[in-house]
């Protein structure tokens, strides 16, 4: 490990859900912010984000440079999803091969990646809870991409016919959410990815 890593910081977080990926909110509608939950150093950031109805690892550091490696495409992320109805192989092949979804306007195709349906509903922390059976039925995926475009997993289920309901990002590279609890911080001396 060089000096110039030894002088950066890095952090695991499970994000809550209802919390934005961020630190400042400059808009009148109050939000929950990541510094709510821990005393960061000044020059923290998120890589990458996780939308506020989503939950999981987040990974944060004062390191510029290890935080656009990790977006470069380069590092996986993995995703359990819950979703509307009981998602079928056909769907998850779709999710496979890449799907045309929304993105700036645009309209684009997400590059192959892994999926597939998970049979029982994952161990996860009581989470934000999305609504009960009574509203039809729901199951689960686990969908692992090396892209990151805005809500791209959201758009991913959706545009195969199966809205997300709850995204829990489990895994960056190979730094797992382990046994953190949402809102818990772990400081790591450095990230494996």
């Amino acid at each position: 490990m060089n000096q110039e890593t030894l002088s950066h910081r890095h952090f695991k977080l499970y994000k809550p859900a209802q919390y934005l990926s961020q630190f400042i909110y400059e808009q009148k509608r109050q939000k929950k912010l990541l510094g709510e939950l821990y005393d960061f150093p000044k020059s923290t950031m998120a890589v990458g984000r996780l939308d506020e109805n989503s939950e999981g690892l987040l990974l944060l550091t004062t390191d510029g440079k290890l935080s656009h490696y990790i977006l470069s495409g380069k590092v996986e992320k993995e995703y359990y999803v819950q979703v509307d109805g009981n998602i079928t192989e056909d769907a998850i092949d779709e999710i496979k091969r890449g799907v045309v979804i929304g993105f700036h306007g645009k309209k684009y195709k997400t590059l192959p990646c892994e999926a597939r349906r998970l049979d029982e509903e994952p161990r996860l922390p009581n989470g934000w809870k999305v609504r009960d059976g009574r509203h039809g039925p729901t199951s689960w995926a686990r969908i692992t991409i090396r892209e990151g475009k805005y809500r791209q997993v959201r758009k991913m289920t959706a545009a195969v016919g199966f809205p997300t309901l709850r995204l829990v990002r489990m895994r960056v590279g190979k730094e797992h959410l382990d046994n953190l609890l949402p809102g818990q911080v772990e400081e790591v001396d450095e990230f494996n990815l």
